[in-house]
């Protein structure tokens, strides 16, 4: 493994110079003489400055830091979709990074030239065949635009996971036949771990990928959910806090669970809202372009007035079966006093607020898995990365979970299907020739009709297709 930082102990940093003070307050300096305890009280003192100007910088790091990653999370959102995607994997890499850092043993390593290289191979095919995948429609609008691309990356994309899978083979292979005499525990470890680091941080955080070409909302929401909860979360266990949370992490408190879970509640329902107000943020992007974007709203992005059933309809869960059950068991004043009540929102809102649920409940407990590891593997950060922070993964461990969630919820409550030249495409790139070429000609036939295009322009392709021929 390689060098690592060693966790605090009780007995170091600013805790010991304290505790050394106290003692002296209270008997004195060990010393003998006027002089002695002098020189015992300007020594502490000494300490005392040095440790207050370390944090001091720290604080400084820190917060330069968070300002510069800020600002360039902000100014990729500006920039759109296309370079939100870079930005995922962008973190994606230097994850990656930080966990075969951990794995690997430098002395072991330079036994094995070209070793590293196929880790990194392994993580680019799982990319190829993550990123393909979740924008398999936005492609094709592209390389339908233009012959050459059409030629080049359409056999490439309607064969993705077949490709995938070759090139996975062809890494398993150079792995084979790179395997040493007395290296083969070593070998077999960081290949294992290799493909664990990509099941457990790559594949579920390549999720967001796909949340952002449906609408930038979608994440930006739930990874500002999990930022806001970890804020309130420390702001309410560093004031109220007093009963411990987890022997994980000690510093962990019911209170600041609670008081995140309220506050991430809080702004999921009023951020929601103020984000549905900007067409840059809710449309889906359907290309990977970077201009202009406006689509018709979404019902989702629209207020309305919700009656308590049709609150328990919208949002997932038993709800729409408990309210069944409390119309069969209430009288009839009560179940109509019940049906009376009402609220106004923006359907959105209403799923923001079970994303927040997640983030405050389920989330942190990704945070608390990578607490659990560093501290079996003797670490105190994964990396360092940001600095003031560590690594990159000790920022974004709650959001694995977080990515997963989202993408599930979307496409499960969310997602409403709408007609769309990708998905047509999309559709279309499954038949087989002769039906494509059957579906051009009718197609041909209704734009014929409708006056869209000139009947010469069809006339050209009839002797291309013989439809009593087509399957």
């Amino acid at each position: 493994m390689r060098n690592r930082k060693p966790l605090q102990t009780e007995d170091e940093g600013p805790e010991s110079d304290s505790s050394t003070l106290r003692s002296y307050l209270q008997h004195g300096s060990p010393r003998h003489g006027p002089k002695a305890a002098e020189k015992e009280e300007s020594t502490i003192k000494s300490a005392a400055v040095d440790d207050a100007a370390k944090r001091f910088k720290s604080f400084r790091v820190r917060t330069l830091s968070t300002i510069v990653l800020i600002s360039g999370y902000i100014f990729c959102v500006w920039a759109g979709h296309v370079p939100l995607m870079f930005l995922v994997f962008m973190l994606q890499t230097l994850m990656i990074r930080e966990a075969f850092g951990l794995g690997s043993m430098a002395h072991e390593q330079e036994k094995l030239p070209g070793f590293r290289a196929q880790q990194w191979y392994f993580f680019f095919v799982s990319v190829f065949y993550l990123y393909t995948r979740f924008i398999a429609n936005n492609l094709l609008v592209e390389v339908t635009s233009t012959k050459a691309l059409a030629r080049l990356f359409t056999l490439a994309l309607k064969r993705q996971m077949f490709i995938s899978f070759f090139l996975y083979c062809a890494g398993f292979i150079m792995f084979v036949l790179s395997l040493r005499r007395g290296m083969y525990l070593y070998q077999f470890t960081q290949y294992a771990w290799t493909h664990m680091t990509i099941l457990v941080v790559i594949m579920p955080t390549s999720f967001f990928v796909s949340n952002i070409f449906q609408g930038i909302i979608w994440f930006i929401l739930p990874a500002m959910l999990i930022v806001v909860n970890d804020i309130f979360a420390y702001l309410a266990g560093f004031f109220f806090g007093r009963t411990p949370l987890i022997l994980l992490s000690p510093k962990k408190t019911w209170e600041g669970f609670i008081g995140g879970f309220i506050s991430t509640v809080l702004f999921a329902f009023y951020s929601s809202w103020l984000m549905a107000q900007f067409n840059w943020l809710t449309c889906p992007r359907k290309d990977l372009s970077l201009g202009h974007l406006a689509c018709t709203p979404s019902p989702i992005f629209q207020t309305r007035v919700f009656n308590t059933q049709e609150l328990a309809i919208e949002l997932p869960g038993p709800l729409e079966e408990i309210m069944l059950l409390l119309h069969s068991i209430l009288p009839t004043h009560m179940w109509e006093a019940l049906q009376a009540v009402t609220v106004t929102a923006m359907p959105v809102q209403l799923h923001a607020i079970t994303m927040a649920c997640f983030a405050s409940l389920i989330s942190p407990f990704g945070g608390f898995f990578a607490s659990g590891f560093k501290r079996a593997f003797d670490l105190k950060d994964f990396g360092d990365t940001i600095p003031g922070h560590g690594g990159i993964t000790d920022r974004f461990d709650c959001q694995v979970l977080m990515a997963v969630f989202s993408y599930l919820y979307y496409w499960n409550y969310i997602h409403v299907e709408q007609p769309s030249i990708s998905n047509v495409l999309s559709e279309a790139l499954k038949l087989p020739n002769m039906q494509q070429l059957e579906l051009f000609l009718r197609l041909g036939n209704l734009l014929v009709g409708e006056g869209v295009i000139p009947e010469d322009t069809l006339n050209a392709v009839l002797p291309m297709v013989d439809l009593s021929h087509t399957p």
